[in-house]
């Protein structure tokens, strides 16, 4: 590469770092990435893929076999969705078979950290939440 290539591949480097600074995240925006980010974390097998790796590594099919009822391809998708977030990291050791293992990075633990608490005043509510589904449905029945 020419002298002038680099210099001119840096500048377009610190002018693309330049406007990424000055992105404003809005997920109330249709066209924000934010709501794509949000949609693989609390779509039903990121947050419980998430939550599940919280304690600690695991490799897909034990992965699979603590997120009960998710398909061998979704939770590829999923894991996959959440690696190129950066929300998930992927080691893969160079043996036969591969030995694949997933891990949350920090700003996964971070999240899952906030999850856990979302599953946890979920879980918490479910009683009120029955109770509630049996007056509503009650109410319906009358109607």
């Amino acid at each position: 590469m020419t002298s002038a290539a680099t210099s001119s591949a840096a500048s377009e480097e610190d002018r693309a770092e330049s406007e990424h600074d000055q992105l404003v995240a809005d997920v109330f925006a249709r066209a924000c990435a934010s709501r794509g980010i949000l949609e693989h974390v609390t779509g039903r097998w990121g947050t419980l893929a998430l939550a599940a790796l919280a304690e600690g590594p695991f490799r897909f099919n034990a992965l699979r076999r603590k997120v009960d009822g998710v398909s061998e391809k979704m939770l590829a998708q999923t894991l996959q969705a959440l690696e190129r977030d950066g929300f998930v990291h992927r080691e893969a050791e160079p043996t036969i078979p591969p030995r694949v293992e997933y891990s949350l990075t920090p700003s996964g633990r971070a999240l899952a950290g906030k999850l856990r608490e979302l599953i946890d005043f979920v879980e918490a509510q479910v009683p009120d939440v029955t109770a509630a589904r049996a007056r509503y449905d009650a109410a319906k029945a009358r109607e």
